[in-house]
């Protein structure tokens, strides 16, 4: 049946597609107005150039987000037969999602700022620190203001 959740073997189902967007934009757009000030006063750069880079970076992160949020649900669903994260499932999933999106945009912030490869790591570090705290705090406010309908499907 088109646009319902797919049931975990638990009754638990699986987000739809329309809500895996909201949550990917929903996190980027929330991400970027805390990130590029703060990164902009942190690393004494203009808002500009952070605006720039946080910009790109976001944009590949909401792509990098819906591609592996739909693919560690169903890594979850073919392992546990269920979606539902503990703390612990909560933890591994902010901090693989970080590693994948440190390799993709550390060139990307060597190049448009004209930094070295060391010195974009350390920023791009920070970045995903930030993130990935956000990240946890972000997904685990979204899954109680928009829980998955048990009886959904």
């Amino acid at each position: 049946m088109r646009g319902t959740t797919r049931k975990s073997q638990t009754g638990y189902p699986m987000r739809n597609t329309a809500d895996r967007i909201r949550h990917a934009i929903s996190f980027e757009l929330i991400g970027l107005a805390l990130v590029t000030p703060l990164g902009a006063w942190v690393f004494d750069t203009p808002m500009q150039d952070i605006g720039i880079v946080s910009l790109l970076s976001a944009i590949a992160a909401t792509l990098w987000n819906y591609i592996y949020n739909l693919g560690f649900d169903r890594v979850l669903m073919r392992v546990r037969g269920d979606v539902r994260k503990t703390v612990p499932l909560r933890i591994a999933h902010a901090v693989l999602f970080e590693a994948g999106l440190l390799l993709v945009l550390l060139p990307l912030f060597a190049w448009y700022l004209g930094i070295t490869l060391l010195q974009a790591f350390l920023m791009d570090m920070s970045f995903a620190g930030f993130y990935l705290v956000y990240a946890f705090v972000f997904n685990w406010a979204y899954d109680v203001i928009f829980p998955i309908p048990v009886n959904a499907g």
